[in-house]
């Protein structure tokens, strides 16, 4: 248990949040294996050392604004924004939001997909870090980057929990990256 009245990055390195994350086979269909953050966010203690961890990674970048992709990416950027005393703003599925929207279409393996934000939700020149749950091959990400800069936001970093490195997901970002558990294989 962390001392009271310690900074969090002071007490937050006794946690090995890999620790804390479930892998389930075979998730969401056969061969992957799915990394599963629910586990750290039940457990109070790793969870608060997560989101310290985040919280000293974003504020070098001094944003006005988090961005979360949905849905897990809601569950690191909404707190962490008001930990930090930030905004928040949510990049969604098409026609979820309400509003005047703008969006990116971006490719998958198989297909197309999309996503939006509200038009009004950035003004040009805000400085927003982008975060979700996982790095994968970076598709999401790299779209929701191209999205915030569609709207005139600078985009000073790219943030996840998870990273599953030996995809090379990072690759397709051309913002600097940071994860907090990397998994090479």
């Amino acid at each position: 248990m962390p001392e009271p009245g310690l900074p969090p990055a002071q007490h937050d390195a006794a946690f090995d949040l890999k620790a804390h994350i479930r892998s389930v086979p075979d998730f969401p269909k056969p061969g992957i294996l799915f990394y599963d953050i629910s586990t750290l966010l039940r457990d109070g203690p790793a969870w608060k050392a997560a989101m310290a961890r985040l919280a000293d990674v974003v504020r070098p970048h001094r944003p006005k604004l988090l961005a979360g992709i949905e849905s897990r990416g809601f569950l690191l950027a909404a707190p962490l924004a008001l930990e930090l005393g930030l905004g928040f703003i949510m990049l969604r599925k098409p026609r979820k939001l309400p509003g005047e929207t703008i969006g990116f279409d971006y490719d998958l393996e198989y297909g197309t997909d999309r996503i939006e934000m509200q038009a009004d939700a950035v003004a040009p020149g805000d400085r927003v870090v982008l975060l979700d749950d996982l790095l994968a091959t970076g598709g999401t990400m790299a779209a929701g980057v191209q999205l915030l800069r569609k709207a005139g936001a600078e985009v000073p970093l790219a943030a996840a929990m998870i990273e599953l490195a030996f995809l090379k997901g990072r690759e397709r970002l051309d913002v600097p990256v940071q994860t907090l558990i990397s998994y090479d294989s």
